[in-house]
């Protein structure tokens, strides 16, 4: 009996069929899930990685809530045309504090994940207010409300607790400052403790204009993606 004639067994019996599909269906999954029940961790940890600041977490939620995430993803996959033209891959460790993570899965627009630092502060505001009048060809809406949209930060610390309470790892102390930190990372004379409690935030006023904007923060996250891991010294872990 030949390969072909064999298959027209399974074909003809539903229950052998049925029987044979969920057999090939377990040894998969088996395959696939039991070395987890082994690792203490699937997420290598990477130095640098730490959980967003009041200010970019507020930027983050803006990010969310205006939709960003439809057009441009945060997942540079290990691919010589995408490093080259993003950066280096992605680590899973970068979106370990993500809730939810923000891969996405289209690209009308760049890739954001390597995108703090690429551009200025005004490049930012140019961009978010007329997004054509830096790239022409962009199809992306005018987002100049922002600017005029003031927030407080009073209830950041809320959120942060929400976070924690998902796994990650902010201290009562940050969450307690949460709201003074929201407001001072815009403030280069009172900044020094958000770089303490948050090694690498970046401290300024983004946008140029008085008050924490929301596009101060949406910047402030802007600012910070893919710049916490020093790639010039990181090391994959040979053993993952």
């Amino acid at each position: 009996m030949g390969i072909l004639d064999r298959h027209k067994v399974l074909e003809k019996n539903a229950t052998l069929l049925l029987v044979a599909s969920f057999a090939v269906v377990t040894v998969g999954g088996v395959v696939e899930i039991a070395p987890l029940f082994y690792l203490e961790n699937t997420i290598e940890e990477v130095d640098g990685v730490r959980p967003y600041s009041p200010l970019e977490l507020a930027g983050r939620e803006i990010y969310i809530r205006e939709g960003c995430y439809v057009c441009h993803s945060q997942m540079i996959r290990p691919m010589r045309d995408e490093v080259e033209r993003y950066g280096h891959y992605s680590l899973a460790a970068e979106s370990m504090y993500d809730h939810p993570f923000q891969w996405g899965s289209k690209r009308t627009g760049p890739d954001l994940a390597r995108v703090g630092g690429r551009y200025s502060d005004e490049w930012h505001v140019d961009h978010f207010t007329d997004p054509q009048s830096v790239v022409p060809e962009s199809v992306m809406p005018k987002y100049a409300f922002l600017k005029d949209r003031l927030i407080d930060g009073e209830y950041i610390g809320d959120l942060m607790s929400t976070h924690r309470f998902v796994g990650v790892p902010y201290t009562d102390q940050q969450i307690e400052l949460a709201q003074a930190d929201f407001v001072n990372q815009t403030d280069p004379f009172e900044g020094d403790g958000v770089i303490e409690r948050y090694p690498g935030a970046q401290v300024r006023n983004f946008d140029g204009e008085p008050g924490v904007s929301e596009m101060d923060a949406l910047i402030a996250y802007m600012q910070m993606l893919g710049t916490l891991v020093d790639f010039s010294t990181f090391t994959p872990d040979a053993s993952r």
